[in-house]
Parts: C-alpha cells; sequence; structure tokens
C-alpha cells in the first residue's frame, strides 16, 4: 500500500537503482567518455536484480516478513555492487591509463542501501506493531 512509509523508501530505492545509474557515471576514462554500468554485464545483472527485488517487494505488501527479507537480499547484493565499485576502485588508483576521475555513480548502492536499511526498519515496526495487537486478542 502506498500510504505505508516503507513503500514510500522501497519505491525510492527503486528509482534510485532504476533511474540513477543511467544519468551518473561509474568513472570518466582518460579520453573524458563517461564509463556508464551498461559497459560492463556484471554491472547491468547486479543493478537488474536490485531493481526487481524492490519492485516485488513493493508488491507484496500483504506478506511483511517476505517483504523484510527481500530487503534484507537486496542489501546483500547493494553491498556486493559497492564491493564491486571499491574493488574496481583500488585497483584502478588515481591517474592510470584508463580512468582518469571516479564518478558519483559509484555511490549509488550506498543511497539505496540506506534506503533499504529505513524501509526495513519500518516493516519491522509495522510487523511489531501487528503482533502487539494479535496479544491484546
Amino acid at each position: 500500500m502506498i500510504q505505508r512509509i516503507q513503500t514510500i523508501y522501497l519505491f525510492s530505492a527503486f528509482l534510485t537503482t532504476l533511474v540513477a545509474p543511467f544519468l551518473f557515471p561509474l568513472w570518466i576514462t582518460d579520453d573524458h567518455k563517461s564509463y556508464f554500468f551498461m559497459q560492463n554485464n556484471i554491472y547491468v545483472l547486479l543493478f537488474g536484480l536490485s531493481t526487481t527485488l524492490s519492485l516485488i517487494s513493493i508488491v507484496s505488501f500483504k506478506k511483511r516478513q517476505n517483504q523484510f527479507v527481500l530487503g534484507r537480499l537486496n542489501i546483500i547484493l547493494n553491498l556486493i555492487l559497492l564491493g564491486l565499485f571499491v574493488y574496481h576502485s583500488l585497483n584502478l588508483s588515481g591517474e592510470t591509463p584508463l580512468v582518469s576521475e571516479k564518478g558519483i555513480g559509484m555511490f549509488v548502492p550506498v543511497l539505496a542501501i540506506v534506503l533499504l536499511v529505513l524501509a526495513n526498519k519500518a516493516i519491522k515496526k509495522d510487523e511489531d506493531l501487528v503482533k502487539s495487537v494479535d496479544r491484546l486478542r
């Protein structure tokens, strides 16, 4: 349901992983060309999976436990993506012949992780509220 705060967070994470990689380059090559995620199949696959998990999590709003698990899987997936970016940036440090400067696109998974953590926190709070109401019956 769109009125729940976790749906807003999940939708923001969905838009972040869907739109931001197209707008922000991962790095800029030596000949001043932007390197986007589409030039590497692994990055395309991981961003696509993250976007898909966010969308599935939004749609499964009636099953809060599944939503929570999908959020955690999505966080792990974004951590893997962030790890690949860090690994790549450490291997290509400074002024190498291929990369002249790192782009802001490498921080897209960080924003997605923050939004997913906030969504999972709201899902947990909602689940605890439902359990406390069930105890009163």
